[in-house]
Order: structure tokens, then sequence, then C-alpha cells
């Protein structure tokens, strides 16, 4: 691809997961910006380009600081002069019962999934509304529509990406922009080990919930280790996306949220709720073996 059609694209949360990924896949054909909130760790980013043969210029952002990301912005239009898409990517998953996260777990989930994509997106809108074209690609989640115990504050901050990204769909499409949702189900990606958070009182003996909490990171975490489907897929859908003419706004990523999409949109909740307790309860049992 030649220089003049190549595009930038920005990406967040590019030292492991989806955005290290997407990043390596997009670099084979466009000028990617990897950023990170922690440039120390980029070695697996560097490793996987070296094995890819991609280039991509990795850049400090942390996408709860504004002063972090208005000098990251600053000087990708000053290398570049433009910003063709942005893939907002940051962000990581809490477990635990509501009454065992503090209030500043809560707000710190919401800080970096929701507010963070806010504002990064503030400071890209102007760049590509002056371009009269963008794509902005949020990287939201199956728990963006249907919500399971121990997982509250993650899927508030999803419901509320949901909600935003729809809006903004709205709002940018005068402009030339687009505005795209990724919705991932579960895939065996550092979000569940390495980048693993748990409540304060996820692990207190003395928590009413503490057996529940207990069970349910069992479930998970033997569902995860059977997960075959590959995180590649996510970062394919986000170069079909880049590269189309005129992106959907909801892209479900695999047949597992397709069917829970599906499911809670056409069962009265009482059957889903029936449907998510009694999944719940079988794989209890089976991981109890």
């Amino acid at each position: 691809m030649s220089e003049n059609t190549k595009k930038v694209i920005l990406i967040t949360g590019c030292s492991s997961g989806f955005g290290m990924l997407t990043a390596v896949r997009l670099s084979k054909k466009h000028s990617v910006v990897a950023t990170m909130r922690n440039p120390e760790k980029q070695k697996q980013l560097i490793e996987a380009l070296e094995n890819s043969g991609g280039r991509v210029s990795i850049k400090k952002l942390d996408v709860t600081d504004i002063n972090s990301i208005k000098k990251c912005v600053d000087e990708v239009i000053a290398q570049n002069k433009r910003i063709d898409g942005l893939i907002n990517n940051a962000g990581y998953g809490i477990g635990g019962f509501f009454e065992d996260l503090t209030q500043e777990e809560i707000r710190a989930q919401f800080d970096t999934n929701f507010f963070g994509v806010q504002n990064v997106t503030r400071e890209v809108i102007p760049v590509m509304r002056a371009q009269k074209s963008g794509k902005i690609i949020n990287i939201s989640s199956v728990a963006g529509f249907y919500a399971s115990p121990c997982f509250s504050a993650y899927a508030a901050s999803k419901w509320a990406l949901e909600a935003f990204s729809e809006s903004l769909y709205y709002e940018l499409k005068p402009f030339g922009i687009n505005v795209s949702l990724i919705e991932p189900g579960t895939y065996n990606t550092p979000i569940f080990h390495d980048n693993a958070r748990f409540a304060k009182n996820f692990n207190n003996p003395k928590s009413p919930y503490y057996f529940l909490s207990q069970k349910l990171k069992g479930i998970v975490d033997d569902f995860v280790a059977h997960c075959r489907k590959d995180p590649e897929n996510i970062a394919a859908l986000a170069e079909k996306l880049i590269d189309s003419d005129n992106p959907s706004l909801r892209n479900i990523a695999d047949l597992e949220g397709k069917a829970f999409y599906a499911l809670r949109k056409l069962l009265p909740f009482k059957a889903f709720s029936f449907l998510v307790t009694r999944a719940l309860s079988k794989s209890s049992k089976e991981t109890s073996k």
C-alpha cells in the first residue's frame, strides 16, 4: 500500500491483548500509532512486530490523564497532519459483588472504560471533523447488552459505552465520521490473567459473598481455559471496519455473543435470567467434580 493510501490509526491499550494484536495487524497496511499507559510494557508488542515485519509508532497515553492525551494527539497531528481512525481499546474488568466493591474501585472502572474513551474521543473528534472523515471504533463487550453476577461494575461501564457510542453515531454522521462498536465474547487474553483485577473484599472469607465469588471465579477460569476462539478475530474485525466505506454500529464478534444478543432481545427477562442461572449452576457442578 502506498504512503498516500495509508490511514493514520491511533489505538489505545496496545501493551497486550486485543490492542496489541490490532496494532500489529493494521501496521502491515496502515500507519499505526500504538499507545499504552506504561511504555515500559512494550516488549510483547515489539516482539510481535518483529515476527510480523510490521512497524508502529509507540507513544505514551493514559486515557485517565487529559494532559497525556493532549500531548499524544498533538504529536500525532504534528507528525502525520491527520488521524483517520481511533480505536478505543484500553480497558479492564474488575470482578466482585457490589457490596465487596469500594466506591473508589467502581469509579476507577468507569474512569478507564467509559470516561477514558470519552477523554480520547473528545480530543480526536475536532481533527476528524476538520478532515470531514474518520472512523471511531470502541471496544465494548457482550457485557454491554447483558449483565451477570460479580461483574456489575464492568457491565455497567460497557452499557454506558454502548449508549454513548450510539448517540455519537448519530451526532458525527453528518460530519463524515463513522462510529462503531466491537462486542467480543470471552477470549483467553491477559484480561483474565496478568491484567485480572478483583474487588477489595473478593477474597475476604468474612464477606457474605465469599463462597459465591470463589465459585464464580472457578467457573470463569474453567471457561476461559477451555476457550478456543482466536483473539486475532477481533483484530481482523477492526481491520474490516477501518477499511469499510460504511461500517455498521454494532459488530458482535463471535457466535457466543450473537447467541446471547438474540436471546436477550427475544426472550422475556424471566426466561433469559433462568437460562443464565441454570448455566451458572450447571458449570458450577461440572467445575466441582
